[in-house]
């Protein structure tokens, strides 16, 4: 595996980087996936790029290669084909990597990959963050494992890392003086941060089991209760890390809304959250392109962010499980 890491001060900082790194340029245009958080879009911008949104499929909430494929015949059609293709693991999930890379690679298009909530992951065996020309990963505060704040950049080159690492240091050209022939940026990861990545390493294996018990106490909840499914593995080709257990509420069957359960859950003092508003729904990225159906659009409306914290103890539990059967009665 030829895997270069460059340590950074966060996942947007990396996916910035990866962009630059690629040579994009202002007026190019990027696929990324809608159902995603902004921080997957942002950086399109930072290079003056525009963001082409593409929906998402049922078995891993995740780009759906058909529209993925429509996309890129579409752009190209018009003389504008897409520079690069920003897949994410929402929630942990891994993505349909064989199919995306697939088409990535029938029109050659490089694929990013933002794996900042699915270290851990892995799709036939394999570590998400290992498929794409360039892999992105988070240590935000509210990750698997954190760092406070930080973020890398995985290459699949030494030179590709090396030149992270130049440009998150102010782009100093090597000379005994203060010497820049490239725009640079201040991206480095702190020592501090650093330090408190390599214990949170440690720890790695234990946070993903208690994030996949999480999952399983949702399963076996939810499995008697009519109209809701858990957000889950279509198969045995993927393991997520489950960083987040997530629910569909089906209105009709369950009797009750998501937004019943979410105040539900409020009142109780328990917090509960949509999932992400598709990026193609958000006023920022009014006007960009979408290609797709509204599935996106629905996982919004209908599903919800549970407690899914590593130390989230049997009294927790409990009182997430007493919640939702007072919904029922």
């Amino acid at each position: 595996e030829n895997v270069n890491v460059a340590a950074l001060s966060a996942g947007t900082a990396a996916l910035h980087l990866a962009f630059v790194i690629l040579g994009i340029q202002p007026g190019d245009e990027i696929i990324c996936q809608s159902f995603t958080f902004s921080a997957s879009a942002n950086p399109i911008t930072y290079v003056g790029a525009k963001p082409v949104f593409v929906d998402s499929e049922p078995e891993t909430w995740n780009m759906c290669p058909i529209a993925l494929e429509e996309a890129i015949q579409d752009k190209t059609a018009k003389g504008k084909k897409p520079k690069a293709i920003v897949v994410v693991h929402l929630y942990g999930m891994p993505a349909k990597m064989d199919e995306i890379s697939a088409v990535a690679k029938r029109y050659e298009i490089p694929v990013i990959e933002d794996a900042a909530e699915a270290l851990g992951s892995t799709f036939k065996g394999q570590k998400c963050g290992t498929f794409g020309e360039m892999s992105i990963l988070s240590f935000n505060g509210n990750k698997i494992i954190t760092t406070s704040g930080g973020g890398a950049l995985v290459c699949k080159t030494k030179e590709q890392k090396e030149k992270a690492v130049f440009l998150s240091t102010q782009a100093r050209d090597n000379a005994p003086h203060y010497q820049h022939s490239e725009i640079g940026f201040n991206y480095r990861m702190s020592n501090i941060a650093a330090g408190i990545g390599r214990g949170q390493m440690e720890v790695l294996e234990d946070r993903i089991a208690a994030r996949r018990v999480n999952n399983d106490f949702y399963k076996e909840l939810f499995a008697t209760i009519e109209g809701i499914s858990v957000f889950t593995e279509p198969s045995d080709d993927y393991f997520s890390n489950h960083w987040l257990s997530a629910i569909i509420v089906d209105e009709e069957k369950a009797g009750f809304t998501r937004e019943d359960l979410r105040e539900k859950f409020l009142e109780q003092n328990i917090e509960s959250r949509p999932l992400w508003k598709p990026m193609h729904l958000q006023p920022v990225f009014e006007g960009c392109d979408y290609y797709g159906g509204n599935f996106a659009e629905s996982l919004f409306e209908k599903g919800l962010c549970l407690p899914s914290g590593s130390n989230l103890s049997e009294e927790e539990r409990a009182e997430i499980k007493s919640v939702i059967l007072s919904l029922k009665n």
